[in-house]
């Protein structure tokens, strides 16, 4: 059985929905109390977190400072720049008692928190650093089993049943009407060979262009389009626990982590060049049998990605072994 340490787990983030996705996905593996808070530095910390670390509890707010306070956690897992500089913070802080947790590469040395988790495409390396393949995620069977229930007419959709996640722009990379035009092209002229469904759904990143692009190429095809919530509650969890396959536009790792720990194929379409770190996630992706171009055939179920137990499996060895 896991070790369950006494004390709270604290998961910090700022506002951004993938930095709080991943510090709460491993956050809630570890059997500890969880308690969520969104700090946001103010100047000059944030301008050069986490590497301003002079000031201490002085870099919040007085309002979020009453809150980043004693009695102190005694683990604490950040995800993003900003929360980079409260967890190395809370290592001094608590002289040690509380085992720090940093996600993402923090962009100074890693040796400032007891660990960092880093993908690989990072490129970052230490003695205390851990490089899954992908992003952390809460994406299990049980996940996929309560999507399956919160969504259960999507069981009836014709299959195969094709969810399609689309992400947005991206420095060095185009999302645009263009692009959207050329992706539903391929995926009807696939469903009228094939049959079945699709059902799509944008993301907070997805240019109106695009989404209009698939509002006017879905309409009379079986399944859904949900473009926010003026289109109700968003059905993600659901969509990733019907789907027979998967496509995801080839900007967010975090979308392709957590379509590539389903278990069914996952496809994309790439226009253009990748950024370099992105390539490497790609190239990784397809190296382990993960990833497939839109028209490729790919086996009908995949061995799923999923890394967050694995990552909390090593903090909590980590915490063992370092001393109070």
């Amino acid at each position: 059985m896991p070790h369950n340490f006494p004390g709270e787990c604290w998961a910090i983030t700022d506002h951004a929905a993938g930095n709080q996705r991943q510090a709460l996905a491993l956050a809630e593996q570890m059997g500890m109390p969880v308690r969520h808070l969104v700090l946001s530095p103010r100047a000059p910390w944030s301008w050069f977190s986490p590497r301003l670390a002079l000031g201490g509890r002085l870099a919040l707010p007085p309002a979020q400072r009453a809150t980043f306070a004693a009695p102190w956690p005694r683990l604490a897992v950040g995800c993003g720049r900003s929360a980079a500089l409260l967890t190395r913070l809370l290592r001094a802080l608590t002289e040690g008692y509380c085992h720090t947790v940093q996600i993402l590469d923090p962009r100074t040395e890693p040796t400032y928190w007891d660990t960092v988790i880093a993908p690989r495409h990072d490129g970052l390396t230490g003695a205390n650093v851990l490089n899954p393949l992908g992003s952390l995620n809460p994406v299990d069977d049980a996940w996929l089993a309560d999507g399956r229930d919160a969504s259960p007419a999507l069981e009836y959709l014709p299959r195969p049943r094709v969810g399609v996640l689309l992400g947005g722009p991206r420095a060095g990379m185009r999302m645009d009407a263009d692009y959207a035009q050329q992706l539903i092209d391929s995926l009807l002229a696939r469903r009228q060979r094939e049959g079945g469904s699709l059902l799509v759904l944008a993301s907070r990143r997805t240019p109106a262009a695009v989404a209009e692009v698939m509002r006017t190429a879905l309409h009379g095809i079986p399944g859904l389009l949900w473009i926010g919530p003026d289109d109700g509650n968003n059905p993600y969890p659901g969509v990733l626990g019907w789907a027979d396959r998967l496509v995801v536009t080839p900007d967010s790792v975090n979308m392709l982590s957590e379509a590539c720990a389903v278990g069914c194929p996952v496809h994309t379409l790439v226009a253009g060049t990748l950024p370099a770190k992105l390539a490497r996630f790609h190239a990784s992706l397809r190296q382990a049998g993960l990833l497939h171009d839109l028209d490729a055939s790919a086996p009908a179920q995949q061995m799923p990605l999923r890394e967050t137990a694995m990552m909390a499996t090593a903090v909590r060895h980590r915490m063992l072994a370092s001393p109070l």
